[in-house]
């Protein structure tokens, strides 16, 4: 049984902010999938997600940031984050309360 759950790591993850956009990058729809596996008395994480553009340069530091998210689950193993671009990011993922932000209806 894991020590925490994926909906656990979506919490934490709701702390890491896109710094040019300002939303959180679980409202703005970043994170496709949280695989937990256990391993002896930890649990890894691995994290699939996307960024807002291919070329979006503060993406090594979201990743970091994510990362350093992570640090308070109990019994945290290894974190790995697995960038993809498919399918591609679109406003239309991000969540209600994000569009709202931005004005976005």
């Amino acid at each position: 049984m894991p020590h925490f759950t994926a909906d656990d790591v979506r919490e934490h993850l709701k702390t890491v902010y896109d710094p040019e956009i300002g939303i959180n990058i679980v409202d703005l729809g970043l994170i496709y999938d949280i695989d937990l596996t256990e391993r002896d008395d930890k649990t890894d994480v691995l994290v699939t997600m996307t960024l807002t553009s291919m070329g979006c340069p503060l993406g090594p530091i979201i990743m970091q940031e994510l990362t350093r998210a992570l640090d308070g689950l109990p019994n945290l193993g290894e974190v790995d984050v697995n960038l993809v671009w498919s399918p591609p990011w679109t406003p239309d993922m991000m969540s209600e309360e994000a569009k709202d932000e931005l004005g976005i209806w």
